[in-house]
């Protein structure tokens, strides 16, 4: 017979749960999730009015690109720590950070600092990304030691699928905030639910101490990832304004490479290193890590494309835009949801992760049949295909990993999956963007009317701000004789280079997407486990 203290717990992690615990401890960590989802996206219809007030529009891609560099670095240090000193407190501490940079986001421009407010934002920005990269790192990490491994799946998958419904909502959000009270608010709005999640946690999650571990920390790995990571990060995100052979770009990467083989050395002498190279040896892990790379690469990379697409190319209003890939959001909701029920009922992954792939190199070769003439329910079906194949892999890889880490490892091997995931849609991001103006350049030019003035040529050389800035160059070009047709013209010309690049573009993905598929087909399927090998203590509080 079970004994009172089995009989008290409900889950069959390593952290066993009674039901309220369970409860609490969820409740907290969805609303994280979603806190820092939100704030992927709420951010960005809040642009023009942040801009506006603060006065940094050269300085504003920073905004983004310090939460960028300190979330991806934050993930894995901080995950390994928690290996090495438990969950909740590291946990608590990222989401009060993340609460309190909340604040101070909100509050640039109007704090006595001694520089001006983007400066300030921009620091925010960086420091609100250390407690997101510290959230969304150890939540999946404490899914693993609270359920089993085939239970894994269908939590994860509510994860999941709370951050698609963060992603449709909130640009939706974020634009009614800034135009009923105020660009702050779209920061302020995490205080409360921040604190709510907070409490929660604090509550119902027990501390758990890990046992048999050497309490070392791998000061060499953390600072040569960290000077392989910022580098890295920076050079991909400048080589669109730049290219590739830019000294900048060039000499960022050549630090970045020299960095990562200082960091691969230090892991092979640490004591307890940060990302055990030893994990890799497991093929689940490592072909796992390569395929959730491939997969931020050839899917992540192309998400803001589309957008690009239905404005630039069918004409899709861009007050719109924050509901363009409402479709594909949605479907990989769904997909998310079925696949975590799959695991739950036939203790595997695998079908899941070649159908995923299959169905998403489906949509990436449809997307790519697209041209000026397609038609708006083409597109939608175009994403439901392919959000569909997304929901479907993107919990798949954290649970197979998950099934085979040594438990010591639980934290570093999970965070794993979060970082080459961010890394290859960041490079996914920056070769995509390269090939994107360089066509487009190139096609745009060919077809600009002999004796057109070239004052009128630079408004065209970012597509991507032609949406944004289309009713100033109206009013522009109407005070000139004939500026209303040359202007009709330069945008039919605008369409045309978009298409043939964006159609590139997505032949790329289709390309590294059947790649996924035969990764994913060597991907070794080891049965989900009901029960966690090696239990932990029980909680001590």
């Amino acid at each position: 017979m079970a004994s009172a203290v089995e009989t008290a717990f409900q889950t069959s992690g390593l952290v066993r749960l009674t039901r309220p615990q369970l409860m609490g401890t969820m409740g907290g960590l969805l609303l994280c999730v979603l806190l820092a989802s939100l704030d992927q996206t709420i951010v960005g219809t809040a642009e023009p009015r942040i801009i506006a007030q603060l006065s940094g529009f050269n300085r504003y891609p920073w905004v983004s690109t310090a939460y960028l560099l300190s979330s991806t670095i934050a993930v894995p240090i901080f995950a390994k720590l928690s290996d090495i000193y438990g969950r909740k407190w590291f946990f608590l501490i990222g989401a009060a950070s993340f609460v309190l940079t909340s604040a101070l986001c909100g509050a640039s421009g109007s704090l006595p600092l001694p520089f001006d407010g983007m400066n300030q934002l921009i620091l925010f920005r960086g420091l609100q990304g250390l407690g997101g990269g510290m959230m969304m790192g150890l939540a999946f990490t404490i899914i693993g030691d609270i359920f089993s491994p085939v239970e894994r799946g269908k939590y994860q998958g509510f994860f999941a699928a709370t951050y698609g419904l963060a992603s449709i909502f909130g640009p939706t959000l974020g634009g009614w905030l800034t135009d009923q009270i105020s660009w702050r608010a779209v920061f302020y709005v995490n205080l409360p639910v921040g604190l709510i999640a907070i409490a929660a946690i604090y509550r119902y999650f027990p501390y758990w101490r890990p046992h048999g571990i050497h309490r070392r920390i791998d000061w060499a790995g953390v600072f040569s990832l960290i000077g392989c990571m910022v580098p890295l990060l920076l050079a991909l995100t400048w080589v669109t304004d730049y290219g590739w052979t830019s000294v900048r770009v060039e000499s960022l990467l050549l630090v970045a490479a020299v960095m990562l083989s200082g960091f691969l050395y230090a892991e092979t002498k640490a004591i307890e290193p940060m990302l055990p190279l030893s994990l890799f040896r497991n093929p689940v892990i490592s072909l796992s890590s390569l395929a959730v790379f491939v997969l931020g690469m050839g899917m992540f990379g192309v998400i803001i494309y589309l957008p690009l697409f239905m404005q630039g190319v069918m004409g899709v209003s861009a007050t719109q835009s924050g509901n363009l890939l409402t479709p594909l959001l949605m479907a990989s909701v769904g997909g998310s949801i079925f696949t975590g029920q799959m695991n739950l009922r036939l203790r595997t992954y695998k079908p899941q992760a070649v159908a995923g792939s299959i169905l998403i190199a489906v949509g990436m070769i449809l997307f790519a049949r697209m041209d000026a003439g397609t038609e708006h329910f083409e597109v939608v079906r175009n994403m439901v295909i392919s959000g569909i194949g997304m929901g479907l892999l993107m919990p798949v890889y954290t649970v197979a990993v998950q099934n085979v880490a040594p438990r010591k490892h639980m934290g570093a091997a999970t965070a794993s999956t979060t970082f080459f995931r961010q890394i290859g849609s960041t490079l996914g991001v920056a070769i995509f963007g390269s090939v994107l103006l360089t066509n487009y350049h190139r096609d745009f030019l060919a077809g600009v009317p002999p004796g057109t003035p070239s004052i009128a040529l630079p408004p065209f050389s970012n597509p991507l701000m032609l949406a944004h800035i289309r009713p100033q160059l109206e009013a522009a070009f109407g005070k000139y004789p004939g500026g209303t047709a040359l202007l009709h013209l330069l945008f039919g010309n605008v369409r045309t280079a978009l298409v043939h690049g964006l159609q590139l573009i997505f032949l790329s993905s289709a390309v590294i997407m059947t790649a996924a598929i035969v990764l994913n087909v060597l991907l070794r399927n080891v049965p989900l486990r009901h029960h966690t090998a090696d239990h932990a203590e029980p909680p001590a509080d």
